[in-house]
């Protein structure tokens, strides 16, 4: 199921505090995402409930999953009331599909290389690239803009306040993730970076070079 989410989508992911959640939705963000895969950023299931539930209505709540059980993705984003999940690493059309079906929204970070490729049915939106590095999102979004899929793509690697605005004119992404880029120190967020990321992005947005037309773009 797609977002209903107006202007432009911004994701803050990695996110282990509720006062990191909560002022990252007050500054504009739509969506805050929490790691469940083992990284710097990892958060326990009991303590991304408390921040969820804490959440303002509308704002977008995301279990983020590497290698995981599908079954066990379900489980735990139902349980959380989670608003999407996404999906990294290595993931089977079948699992994929498995978990679309059970979730609200999909969002698949897409394998690098594999930019052109379809995806199964039940992804929702894209997330690129697999690696956090801002050449390699430029280099992926420049693949996906030659090959023309009608996908809605979630711009990543390696975001910050000084390049978010060069992508999101440039670019018709959907939407854009920072991770690193606004942090402190990892899971750690930073507020005048955040506050700087958002107003930049969302500035961007409004003085775009491209159209975007998401209402066309399907799977």
């Amino acid at each position: 199921m797609r977002l209903t989410s107006e202007g432009l989508f911004i994701k803050i992911s990695g996110v282990t505090t509720e006062e990191d959640a909560l002022f990252s939705i007050g500054l504009g963000a739509s969506a805050v995402g929490f790691d469940f895969a083992l990284t710097p950023r990892q958060i326990t299931v009991n303590a991304a409930h408390d921040i969820v539930r804490r959440l303002p209505h509308g704002a977008v709540s995301v279990g983020v999953f590497r290698q995981e059980l599908p079954q066990r993705v379900v489980e735990i984003a139902n349980t959380l009331g989670l608003s999407a999940v996404q999906i990294d690493g290595p993931a089977s059309n079948e699992d994929l599909a498995y978990i679309g079906e059970r979730v609200n929204t999909l969002l698949r970070m897409v394998p690098e290389g594999t930019e052109r490729l379809a995806l199964a049915s039940g992804v929702d939106y894209v997330v690129l690239p697999e690696r956090d590095d801002h050449a390699a999102l430029l280099v992926a979004l420049s693949l996906v803009d030659d090959a023309g899929p009608r996908v809605p793509v979630v711009a990543s690697g390696g975001l910050d306040a000084a390049n978010v605005a060069d992508v999101v004119r440039n670019y018709a992404v959907y939407g854009v993730d920072v991770r690193a880029g606004v942090e402190s120190s990892p899971g750690i967020k930073d507020p005048a970076l955040l506050g700087e990321f958002i107003a930049n992005a969302r500035w961007a947005y409004d003085h775009s070079y491209v159209e975007r037309h998401f209402d066309e773009w399907t799977l």
